[in-house]
């Protein structure tokens, strides 16, 4: 079933205008499962109507997926194909703004080998790189909004019909982004400008390092040398300012490579390449992991891991109050994108070179020499819980708590 006209309407409004933010005479890719056609064709009528040059959509079937993921030949797995690598990098170095459409069904591919996963996710990888890096140096703006496709909503709804699970899907997605608010457009500049308090306050502290503490949870993260705290919305190369992620709840910075020792625990299933990871813990030393577990999922962890030298590193730390909206719903949403804005979370793989001081014109050698993290993926996994605290080091050696009991231990206005 699909959500009301008017209700997407403004869902439509909230992901152009304060999701990507389109300009007048951009032009605009959409990604999107053909499940979202109503969403797509509500945006893309939205998108001409404020002067879009072009949409183009990219769209993708999980059936057609899950086909060819089980029974394509290895080789045309590991091979992306280079006309569609060479068409996005060309839509984007041409100013385009891309719109991820996400809601995966997230035991797409449970029953097919993860070796064959893992290799279709490094081709891709490896074949997007140029592409990629326009969205993690903020070259252009981006943002994901997710739709909630009957199999995803029946994962989190298991006890109600596939129509009343997308009902209530679309009834916490509606919530969560503020589109059941009088005005969604204020109540987000409202929400983005609680959220820039946070990470000034952070980007004044310059704390050296992070330590964690929570059950099965004992970390210390250290953090780059003028690492910059982002969250809520950012701002372009080009000074328009986009929101990255709706909903989000998080701000986020750079973990030193190198400097990150102790054990994390999960604390909410991972999501990766269509296959569910659960209740992992990894063990670092001098930045790397050293040894990893999972209650469930753990050959899909292990070529996550395996997937380059950067991928057993971290390259993000994020926090996020265990009072967040998405948090204080009670649902496990098995979706990254709302998961992660329900906990404190880090991520596995490349950095975000937005999060250092002038790191958008390092070159490789300048990357490993501060401290910033490299890989084909860049995997988000949740570890915050109502039981986590932090504490910030100063660089006088001094201890300041940051976290405690899963919220903020710092008052904002």
């Amino acid at each position: 079933m699909t959500a009301n006209q008017k209700q997407l309407e403004k869902y439509a409004e909230l992901a152009l205008k304060k999701g990507v933010n389109l300009q007048r005479g951009q032009g605009l890719i959409i990604n999107a499962p053909i499940e979202a056609a109503d969403l797509v064709r509500t945006i893309s009528a939205k998108a001409y109507g404020k002067g879009a040059k072009n949409v183009h959509v990219e769209w993708g079937d999980e059936v057609l997926s899950y086909l060819k993921m089980k029974n394509a030949p290895m080789e045309v797995l590991e091979n992306f194909p280079k006309w569609k690598a060479e068409g996005l990098e060309e839509m984007v170095a041409d100013g385009y703004s891309l719109l991820s459409i996400y809601g995966p069904n997230p035991d797409l591919l449970k029953d097919v080998d993860s070796e064959r996963v893992a290799k279709a996710n490094k081709a891709s990888a490896q074949a997007l790189t140029k592409y990629r890096d326009y969205i993690m140096n903020d070259k252009t703006t981006w943002s994901i909004v997710a739709y909630p496709q009957k199999a995803w909503a029946e994962k989190v709804f298991p006890e109600l019909s596939s129509e009343q699970a997308q009902h209530k899907l679309w009834e916490q997605i509606f919530q969560i982004t503020r589109i059941d608010q009088q005005d969604p457009i204020e109540a987000w500049n409202e929400h983005n400008e609680r959220l820039r308090q946070a990470r000034e306050y952070l980007n004044d502290k310059q704390y050296k390092k992070l330590h964690y503490k929570a059950p099965g949870t004992e970390l210390s993260i250290e953090l780059v040398e003028d690492h910059i705290w982002h969250g809520g919305s950012a701002t372009s190369q080009k000074g328009t300012e986009f929101n990255p992620n709706m909903p989000t709840e998080e701000v986020f910075t750079m973990p030193h490579k190198y400097g990150v020792d102790g054990k994390v625990t999960s604390t909410k299933p991972l999501n990766y390449g269509g296959n569910l990871i659960e209740n992992f813990t990894l063990i670092f030393k001098s930045g790397k992991v050293v040894d990893y577990s999972a209650e469930s999922g753990e050959d899909t962890l292990k070529h996550l891991l395996d997937t380059d030298e950067g991928a057993k590193q971290l390259g993000e730390v994020a926090l996020v109050p265990n009072e967040s909206p998405i948090s204080k719903s009670g649902h496990i949403f098995f979706n990254t994108l709302y998961d992660e804005n329900a906990s404190c979370h880090l991520a596995l793989g490349k950095a975000y070179p937005t999060n250092i001081k002038d790191g958008s014109s390092f070159d490789e050698e300048q990357m490993d020499h501060h401290g910033v993290n490299d890989s084909l993926v860049h995997e988000d996994f949740m570890m915050g819980s109502a039981e986590l605290h932090i504490d910030g080091e100063t660089k006088e050696g001094e201890f300041e708590p940051i976290f405690r009991n899963g919220n903020w231990a710092i008052e904002f206005e």
